[in-house]
């Protein structure tokens, strides 16, 4: 009994020590890498395809230098700590046309910019969810309020999907906003309207809106 309890503090104490120990010959980069990994694996594992495969690659800490952006964009932006760029593709509400895009998160704010342009602003407070398909596209939905400063949900397609929304859901302090849909999911077009987005499976990836206008991703 007390020998029994005695062995199992010890294993205890020398399990937390060795954990400790290896916790602080951590470098800095190795640790975020984990913080990152973590968040990724409690939002998509067993949920969505690719996931597996997207544990022995690193996250990169963003995809391009904050000199790559246009300077109205910096200057527009300027006082916010730009924290991850990536190109994206972007999907218009209506038509679903695809746009080269870039997706700037910064401290406090989501933008999706167009060279020199803000076309939209999602501050992290008002963000209420984030949809990806369980499949294996790169779609993101960002879901924002129904308010006159936003035009809609901001459908995008990233190529790098696990790392972009691990960022994004980070940085908003968000992580439990994330869903993980299959089949279908909703959006919101503006002014009241919704949308639907449809996820199947077939055998060449494409985009395209189908005849009862709905967003097919294949």
């Amino acid at each position: 009994g007390f020998l029994t309890q005695t062995s199992e503090m010890l294993q205890k104490i020398c399990m937390r020590n060795l954990v400790r120990k290896y916790c602080r010959g951590l470098t800095a980069e190795r640790k975020v890498q984990l913080q990152q990994k973590v968040v990724t694996s409690a939002v998509f594992s067993g949920k969505k395809e690719g996931y597996l495969e997207s544990l022995g690659q690193p996250f990169l800490e963003t995809r391009l230098k904050e000199n790559d952006l246009n300077p109205k964009v910096l200057q527009l932006i300027r006082g916010e700590n730009i924290k991850y760029v990536t190109p994206v593709i972007k999907y218009d509400r209506n038509g679903f046309k695809a746009r080269e895009r870039l997706l700037v998160l910064t401290q406090s704010s989501a933008y999706v910019v167009e060279m020199a342009k803000i076309k939209q602003k999602i501050e992290y407070s008002t963000l209420k969810g984030i949809s990806t398909s369980n499949l294996s596209d790169g779609i993101v939905v960002i879901h924002v309020p129904e308010d006159n400063k936003q035009k809609g949900d901001v459908i995008l397609q990233c190529e790098h999907i696990f790392e972009t929304v691990t960022k994004l859901c980070m940085l908003a302090n968000k992580q439990s906003v994330v869903k993980v849909v299959k089949g279908s999911l909703r959006f919101r077009v503006g002014s009241g309207k919704e949308g639907t987005m449809v996820f199947t499976v077939g055998p060449e990836p494409q985009v395209f809106k189908d005849k009862t206008g709905q967003l097919t991703v294949v």
